[in-house]
């Protein structure tokens, strides 16, 4: 054999060696990970054959699968929904070619091919008992859900909501709106109109598929005045009565006035950190922010969940992933002054800001937010228990108070948030009125707790493009989501 082909067979026999190992690899070591990858479409294909388990809210199956074969062939599951859109986005749908939300995170376990099933499946087995998935059994208290969801539809506006237990991390509520109806996409007799109906909401412009709650951000507005205040206490040891200058216009880089009534917070003489958070006075803690330097304020926020670089931290998962909030380190005055009343280049989720108002209301410490509260098998019996864990100190006790006492000014008779009030009872809430950039409108928020001396329940409320402002649009909503906890 002359050399060239020596050559030639030598390389393809180590071609034919890599293909093998390469073979090999996939085949032997990567085919469970590949088959059970939630990416993987050709699964829930398969596994229309499988009974999924019960995703519950409350004590109703919101998901649930319904066998609609006929008799003598082969079993073949619908998913179905109870609720319309008002749980959509957080249970999620599970279609021919795909799934999202809870059915996504949870497949596995839903479907029965979680590891921590093994010993179930097993016995199955051995019983001739038909395999069923786990049942997902999350945080969701339906009358919450409602109240936000219901609050969303009268209004009309496009926006979201959450409510977080603040002593837990437990989410009470989580709404997105506009959502859709999961049973729209997840027939398996009509699988063309189940993709039609799909594709339409991709081309949606209000974007009915996107989890606002956890996926968008926003400018915060006045809302994150409470991350400035907290900054102020912390960093420069400031107080309820400590005072910042006010004047009725400030000059950083363009004009910023007060949104407050005549347009002035304490007739332009400097006013207290109190007085200027119940009635959401702009220059005053704009001053704030540029007296104590941009990496006082950017600490601050990070401390609450708040990310200075995009990928500065692990990915928050509750168990969906949720986008970073953003809230960079600002040199320069005019850029941070903005930054300290939450606009410029802070950004947040409507988790995000309830998460600051929860943070205020545990005394400083912000739990991590958590969807599911247990994993149990068909029988019942506990697979996985959540376990509430610490995410962040955010703020001392005694800063906590402080900003708490201050909060409740705000849903006071002379607040900008009246409309958060509660009836014989103490609200802490702040509102928000956030600049787009735009000609469509400002963001409207708040976020609050209740009750302010023993909190149950805290929330964050968005309106997209409302036109109004903060205590006029998203109070209201916050206020009958909290009543659903608290009365």
């Amino acid at each position: 054999m002359n050399t060239p082909i020596r050559r030639l067979s030598v390389f393809s026999m180590i071609l034919f060696a890599a293909l093998m190992v390469q073979l090999t690899y996939i085949q032997g070591f990567q085919a469970e990970a590949i088959r059970d990858d939630p990416l993987n479409a050709r699964q829930y294909t398969e596994r229309l054959s499988e009974q999924r388990g019960p995703i519950v809210i409350g004590d109703e199956n919101v998901a649930s699968s319904t066998n609609i074969s006929e008799e003598g062939d082969p079993a073949r599951y619908q998913r179905e929904y109870v609720g319309g859109s008002m749980y959509t986005p957080v249970v999620g749908s599970f279609r021919r070619f795909g799934a999202s939300g809870i059915e996504y995170t949870e497949n596995a376990l839903l479907d029965g091919s979680d590891d921590r099933l093994a010993v179930r499946n097993f016995r199955d087995i051995i019983t001739g008992r038909e395999p069923e998935g786990a049942r997902i059994e999350l945080t969701i208290d339906p009358a919450v859900q409602e109240a936000g969801f219901r609050g969303f539809e009268a209004l009309g506006k496009n926006g979201s909501a959450v409510a977080l237990d603040p002593n837990t991390g437990a989410v009470l509520g989580s709404v997105s709106y506009p959502s859709y109806d999961g049973n729209d996409v997840s027939s398996i007799t009509d699988v063309t109109e189940a993709n039609e109906n799909y594709v339409a909401l991709e081309n949606d412009p209000n974007q009915p598929l996107l989890n606002r709650a956890l996926r968008e951000r926003y400018p915060p507005g006045s809302t994150f005045k409470i991350v400035t205040a907290a900054a102020a206490i912390e960093h420069l040891d400031a107080g309820a009565d400590s005072t910042m200058d006010a004047p009725d216009v400030l000059e950083l880089g363009h004009s910023l006035p007060n949104a407050t009534p005549g347009g002035t917070c304490n007739g332009g003489q400097p006013d207290t950190l109190a007085h200027s958070i119940q009635i959401s006075c702009n220059t005053s803690m704009a001053n704030w922010a540029i007296e104590m330097g941009g990496e006082a304020l950017a600490d601050q926020a990070s401390a609450f969940g708040f990310s200075k670089t995009p990928d500065e931290r692990d990915t928050l998962t509750v168990p969906m992933d949720v986008v970073p909030s953003l809230a960079p380190v600002e040199d320069d005055r005019n850029i941070l002054g903005r930054a300290g009343i939450g606009q410029s280049n802070v950004e947040a989720t409507p988790l995000q800001m309830a998460m600051v108002a929860a943070g205020v209301a545990n005394s400083g410490e912000v739990m991590h937010p958590y969807l599911v509260d247990s994993v149990r098998d068909a029988d019942r019996s506990v697979v996985t228990q959540t376990t509430p864990e610490v995410y962040s100190q955010a703020m001392s006790a005694s800063t906590a108070s402080t900003l708490t006492d201050m909060m409740v000014l705000v849903t006071g008779p002379d607040g900008s948030g009246t409309n958060g009030a509660i009836r014989g009872i103490d609200v802490a809430g702040k509102t928000g009125t956030a600049e787009t950039g735009g000609e469509s409108g400002t963001h409207n928020w708040f976020i609050g707790f209740a009750p302010a001396d023993d909190p149950q329940v805290a929330v964050a409320v968005v309106i997209e493009h409302g036109g109004g402002s903060g205590g006029e649009l998203a109070a209201p909503i916050a206020r009958q989501m909290m009543e659903a906890v608290v009365q």
